[in-house]
């Protein structure tokens, strides 16, 4: 009886376990840049402010954009998910909106290529990389580019990957 009650609770804690498994979510610039606008990380968030990724979003307000959408039956961009899957991280290339604590305006922001940041965005687990990919962290940035730079949008032009990194190059000085 001992052992069939030991084995119970064994299961009850595994399948606990597997209930309460979390799933990363977004959390939005605002959180990011707490950390990634410091010099010591190379002012990350002010490097991506002044860049095409954070005006995602704004660039489907402009006369050119609504005239590319009008060819392709869509009234406003601003308000199509066909347009907001790429041009905004809170529909995390899906046509439906996917987190409020993302706003439209973040446009394509730290976590469209990083990966959701709720469970690996506290500084003592961004220490340890291998930690932060088992949170969620995309290893990979790389690899997400072409779900939106590709013949599908509008506006595609050749993309040349290795010349698109340096242009959006973010990196931590070296100490």
């Amino acid at each position: 009886m001992l052992r069939f009650l030991f084995f119970l609770f064994l299961a009850m804690v595994s399948l606990g376990n597997f209930i309460s498994a979390e799933e990363p979510e977004l959390v939005g610039v605002k959180k990011c840049k707490l950390c990634h606008n410091k010099a010591s990380l190379g002012k990350q968030y002010e490097l991506w402010t002044k860049e095409k990724h954070s005006q995602a979003y704004k660039v489907l307000g402009t006369p050119e954009a609504k005239a590319m959408g009008k060819k392709v039956g869509i009234a406003n961009p601003q308000e199509s998910g066909k347009c907001l899957k790429c041009h905004s991280t809170a529909y995390n290339f899906t046509e439906k909106r996917v987190s409020t604590k993302v706003t439209l305006e973040e446009g394509v922001s730290c976590e469209t290529c990083h990966g959701p940041g709720s469970l690996y965005s506290k500084e003592e687990i961004m220490k340890k990389h291998e930690i932060c990919v088992g949170k969620g962290l995309n290893p990979n940035p790389k690899a997400i580019c072409t779900k939106c730079h590709n013949p599908e949008s509008p506006s595609y032009k050749e993309f040349k990957l290795e010349q698109f990194l340096k242009d959006i190059a973010h990196p931590r000085p070296k100490k």
